[in-house]
């Protein structure tokens, strides 16, 4: 590749071509392309560590002002005379700038499964600060997260490069892609309009797929957005074009309708239930759009690895979720998989010595342990009720 800058020997030398140089040139691209895409995994990660502390920081401002005025829950705003909450209103606006930037650098695949990272770090967060106590099945759902994300971080595809807005646009405008616009629109305005109000506020699926669809579009936008952005800080400007304003034109749409349409799944139904079926709906629809619109290129073996990260994911953040109520502390389980790991008189006679009695003692200590910490959960019912 010669230089352009024209300074004696120097742009002559690097003129001249060397040896291997096409493969030395892909080699510089693969490079550039790693480089970008780490980036773009710190900023998700980032992202995830912000929004998580947000959660945390927030609930500790609401309850300072709570103690001093009326609470938020019955009408209140005397939370926006606490500072705490700000800090933490900011630390959520710099959460979402960094996952704005994420999609500048890296494929969405790898970005947008990343979110459940937040959900890891509000949970251990409030574990510790806000005496939320994290239960056994609560660190098994975070075990799960972080071993899907691992999964899916390892075998992420490399982004093809991007040298400005219009290749987006050009990559829109496939027909495939075209199609899933279609197939996109065509389903939320039936169940915006088609669907009988009766049905979207008894069917949690309703609210929750037009959020998904919704926002697997404005994924996309925000990915031409945040390139057109990069381009501009570094000297090409991409607000000239037309494109340009009209992916702004979409992101800022789907962003209220995914707020209206959430705050009311929402307000309808248990946030338990919503914030799981959200997270697999919009993540699977986002990868899908993704793979459909960038085409990045993927042995069998990497789609299977993501899609068993993505599986793995998903089984964490409903079992984080559904049994956060579960009152069964770590040292319950702790004794339930003591109790049940001793088979033989020997090692009940061994484990009887740490819990101070034998195997009945030790099965007593588990059933005490889950009695003091879920008094109303099925699994301790069935425990001092005995074998029928």
């Amino acid at each position: 590749m010669a230089s352009d800058d024209g300074r004696g020997g120097g742009g002559a030398a690097l003129a001249r071509p060397l040896p291997g140089g096409a493969g030395t040139q892909a080699a510089a691209v693969a490079a550039a392309a790693m480089s970008d895409q780490t980036l773009g995994l710190l900023l998700a990660l980032s992202s995830s560590l912000f929004i998580g502390a947000s959660f945390v920081i927030k609930k500790r401002g609401l309850r300072r002002a709570g103690s001093t005025g009326l609470r938020a829950g019955s009408g209140g705003f005397s939370y926006l005379r606490e500072p705490l909450w700000w800090l933490g209103l900011l630390t959520m606006a710099a959460g979402e700038v960094a996952n704005f930037a994420a999609y500048a650098f890296a494929p969405a695949i790898l970005v947008t499964p990343l979110g459940a990272l937040s959900i890891i770090i509000s949970a251990v967060l409030a574990h510790y600060l806000l005496a939320e106590k994290l239960n056994a099945f609560g660190v098994v759902g975070c075990l799960l997260c972080m071993a899907g994300s691992l999964a899916i971080v390892l075998h992420a595809p490399q982004e093809r490069p991007i040298s400005s807005v219009l290749q987006v646009w050009g990559l829109a405008m496939q027909p495939w892609f075209l199609l899933y616009v279609l197939a996109a629109l065509g389903s939320t305005l039936y169940l915006i309009f088609a669907v009988s109000p009766e049905v979207q506020a008894s069917n949690i699926l309703v609210y929750v797929a037009i959020c998904s669809i919704v926002g697997s579009l404005s994924v996309m936008s925000c990915k031409a957005l945040g390139i057109a952005l990069k381009l501009t800080f570094e000297g090409r400007n991409q607000f000239i074009y037309p494109q340009t304003l009209f992916f702004i034109l979409v992101v800022a749409s789907a962003v209220v309708a995914q707020m209206n349409y959430l705050n009311k799944a929402l307000d309808l139904f248990n946030t338990a239930i919503v914030t799981p079926i959200y997270y697999v709906m919009f993540t699977t629809l986002t990868i899908a759009a993704s793979m459909i619109m960038m085409r990045e290129e993927q042995s069998a073996t990497q789609l299977l690895t993501e899609a068993s990260g993505f599986v793995t994911i998903v089984c964490g953040t409903f079992l984080l979720h559904t049994t956060k109520d579960v009152d069964l502390p770590m040292e319950a389980f702790a004794q339930l998989l003591v109790s049940g790991s001793a088979g033989s008189s020997t090692s009940a006679n061994g484990l009887g010595l740490g819990l101070g009695g034998g195997g009945a003692r030790s099965d007593n200590a588990a059933e005490d342990g889950l009695e003091l910490g879920s008094m109303g959960t099925p699994k301790a019912a069935a425990l001092r009720r005995g074998p029928r």
